[in-house]
């Protein structure tokens, strides 16, 4: 005993002063239980700023190839078009919002209340002057760094206990096996989405918060040589840590959780197998447990049940209290009638959870849609998957509640407390969730996950003599780890690589297609993502928005029959999609169905009332059926509603011009102007108007300043050359007229106004001779 205390202290002299006696037996423990690991970790313990800097540069190894990524995915919605991000958005405003920018009170809100992560990215768009991303996943691999720093501190009180010097130094017990947990933790191929994806710094930073939440707690007891004594400042401190946790991701109120099982198990020291078999036996001595007596934790308790409920009342309350609408494709089995079909597809999922968390190879951006299909009889093979998870799952919790080791039982229900208590908002057991399996949640339940490992690594090293075989199994873990970080964060750079990666996985899943679709559309290959959109459909023939982009292609290249099938078909699963409703009137106007195709624009604004781009499109309709006063009425509505809407002005500009009503086409051209300064086509549409009233100096600045925004518009040196032409400046006439029939020497117009041109000056040639 004394040899291996001594050992102990020797490892430790340079860190930390252990001067108090009565610690000695249970270090002594600890160290047993760390040499455990010595054929994993077999030189001297690192130092703490060393064993820091090991797992911070491995963390950022692991993740460093997404810093100059993209933004993809959901970064789109929740950053490139969330205004909240904007300075012109008042920073209150965050308050009452959702994480996509939507108000909290709308129906439409997803209700994820998350403004801290958002003043993130507020931060993010002033220092980087923009949507640049590059801040945005630095900022994201670096808060990875720090939390897998932190979590050697975290995984040093979890693996061995809290203690502290009479100086209030906390001793760390297992520097060996906090380290590889923190080592398994900062590699894990899980945390891709939430570090390589940005819209992952909520889970981040909800992270952050709920570990210096309970290192905070861990500080309320520094005076242990105080029995029974805390500090309140500190366990207040630590409610509000929790609470700021929930502020920037919503499972971070869970740390409360975690705090009261810690205080329990470590601080109170229950033994709960022993309580349970009093309990059953009626024993009278019940009375006499610590835990019962303690005021000081019972004080605790009720300090932390007051704040959890104060602060998820108030987040109730601030939420609207009403949950948020999710639909059938984004969790089918909650939206099942059978209770038992239910439960058994949620322990499905919890299995697959933990299947990603034990082999993290197969990895997808999203699991919705098909990709997992729901399980309706007992006879489907996959209903052997929740019984191996609670198999395991109950063979664990028995190995702690009976365990004789209390550092043993400790241990294994802490751990078990991090796997699940995080967890437990994903879990559909107190609402409904709007998704089926999310790697981003998995964030914090796999430090859980990284530190039974350990402890399994450090058991089986104990009972075997192939140590040297453990060793390489870990290692190879840690290096194979690193590799899938590595080629996962790689196919996080841009939206194609992501996409393509969902395919093998999730075959089935039709939003996987969409987005391949998507993705190929915008990059003008309309021949394969029309396939993309067809396959997408055809795996969920209810698939709306797969149905109206395919729709559009399908306009675009003049298959109006099929188009307005698919957008007919889309309202009518659909009734309130204003966008498809606002295609399927592009479609009807094309094919000179106007009646309907009104009706259909009509129909776009009622479900959507702020929409200029069906304002103008309706103007379009009611400019083909002359009706000038309900068009120019259409596109100033479009213009209100967005104010840089060029094209809505641009018809405004050229039907009063057509029309000629010249003064007004001229002062709605100046006013758009004022609006949007540097818009050419703008330019070119007032400097026609003011050619026509014979402003022509002032017409031909304009032309000027179009044609060296868009040099190579024939069309622009075409009607200056016509500007000239009227003015008397004939050579300079000749020039544009040239210069735009190099541009397109098919200008039918162009080639009149220019033979006008040569002739009249052959006969001033001739008069001159």
């Amino acid at each position: 005993m004394n040899i291996c205390v001594l050992s102990f202290f020797l490892q430790f002299s340079n860190q930390h002063n252990a001067g108090a006696r009565g610690w000695q037996p249970a270090v002594c423990k600890m160290a047993e239980l760390d040499a455990d690991l010595d054929h994993i970790l077999p030189s001297s313990v690192l130092p703490p700023f060393w064993a820091k800097l090991v797992v911070g540069f491995v963390s950022l190894v692991c993740f460093a190839r997404s810093y100059d990524g993209d933004f993809v995915f959901d970064d789109s919605e929740a950053i490139v078009n969330n205004k909240d991000l904007r300075a012109e958005t008042p920073l209150g405003d965050l308050w009452h919002h959702d994480f996509w920018g939507s108000r909290l009170s709308s129906n439409t809100s997803h209700k994820s209340y998350r403004p801290l992560t958002v003043l993130t990215f507020r931060i993010n768009y002033c220092l980087s002057g923009g949507f640049h991303p590059m801040g945005f996943h630095v900022t994201n691999i670096l808060l990875h760094g720090g939390i897998s720093v932190l979590m050697l501190d975290v995984f040093s009180v979890l693996l061995g206990g809290l203690q502290y010097t009479s100086r209030g130094q906390r001793l760390n017990l297992a520097p060996r096996s906090s380290l590889l947990a923190a080592l398994l933790f900062a590699t894990h191929p899980v945390h891709t989405e939430c570090v390589a994806g940005v819209v992952g710094r909520a889970d981040l930073l909800g992270a952050l918060f709920f570990l210096l939440s309970f290192l905070g707690y861990c500080k309320a007891f520094r005076e242990s040589n105080k029995e029974g004594t805390h500090s309140t400042f500190w366990v207040l401190l630590s409610i509000l840590l929790g609470a700021v946790a929930m502020l920037c991701k919503e499972q971070g109120i869970t740390v409360l959780g975690l705090n009261a099982i810690f205080d329990i198990l470590v601080i109170g020291k229950l033994n709960v197998l022993e309580m349970v078999q009093k309990v059953l036996h009626k024993d009278k001595s019940l009375e006499n447990i610590r835990v019962l007596r303690n005021g000081g934790l019972i004080f605790r308790m009720t300090l932390l049940a007051s704040g959890g409920a104060g602060v998820l009342y108030v987040r109730w309350k601030i939420m609207g209290t009403g949950p948020p609408a999710f639909t059938e494709v984004d969790n089918p089995a909650s939206f099942e009638d059978s209770v038992l079909v239910r439960a058994i597809n949620y322990n499905y999922y919890y299995s697959l959870n933990a299947w990603l968390l034990l082999c993290p190879w197969w990895l997808c951006f999203d699991w919705s849609m098909g990709c997992i299909p729901l399980i309706k009889s007992a006879g489907d093979w996959r209903v052997t998957a929740p019984a191996a998870l609670w198999l395991c799952l109950i063979g664990l919790l028995c190995r702690a509640l009976c365990s004789a080791d209390r550092h043993r039982r400790r241990i294994l229900t802490l751990g078990l407390g991090f796997l699940i208590i995080p967890f437990l908002p994903a879990s559909n057991l107190f609402f409904r969730v709007g998704f089926v399996v999310a790697e981003r949640v998995l964030y914090l339940p796999s430090a859980g996950y990284c530190m039974l490992l350990t402890f399994g690594f450090g058991a089986l090293s104990k009972h075997t003599k192939k140590k040297k075989l453990i060793a390489a199994v870990v290692l190879g873990i840690l290096f194979i780890n690193v590799l899938r970080c590595v080629i996962r964060s790689g196919e996080w750079r841009n939206e194609e690589q992501l996409f393509r990666s969902a395919l093998s996985v999730c075959p089935l899943n039709a939003k996987v297609h969409y987005n391949v679709g998507k993705n190929l559309a915008d990059r003008g290959n309309q021949t394969a993502a029309i396939r993309y959109y067809r396959e997408a459909v055809r795996l969920n023939p209810k698939y709306v928005h797969a149905m109206n982009n395919l729709g559009n292609i399908l306009k675009e290249r003049n298959e109006l029959q099929e188009a307005e099938e698919l957008l007919s078909l889309a309202v009518r699963i659909q009734p309130d999609f204003a966008a498809a409703w606002m295609n399927l009137g592009i479609v009807q106007n094309s094919l000179k169905r106007f009646e309907a195709a009104e009706q259909s624009y009509r129909t776009a604004i009622k479900h959507r009332r702020k929409y200029p781009d069906c304002y103008y499109n309706l103007g379009r309709l009611y400019a083909d059926l002359n009706r000038h006063v309900d068009a120019l009425n259409a596109w100033r509505n479009a213009t209100v509603l967005k104010p840089e809407h060029s094209l809505a002005w641009n018809n405004m500009i050229i039907l009063l011009d057509n029309t000629g009503n010249l003064a007004q086409a001229e002062a709605v051209g100046r006013e758009a102007l004022e609006l949007i300064p540097n818009d050419h086509s703008l330019m070119f549409s007032l400097a026609n108007v003011l050619g026509k009233s014979q402003k022509y100096k002032e017409s031909e600045a304009l032309f000027l300043k179009a044609i060296k925004a868009h040099p190579n518009a024939a069309s622009y040196h075409g009607n200056l050359a016509v500007l000239y032409h009227r003015w008397g400046h004939l050579d300079l006439a000749k020039k544009h007229y040239e210069i735009s029939l190099q541009l397109d020497p098919t200008a039918s117009g162009t080639k009149e106004n220019y033979g006008l041109l040569r002739r009249r000056l052959e006969q001033m040639q001739k008069k001159d001779v």
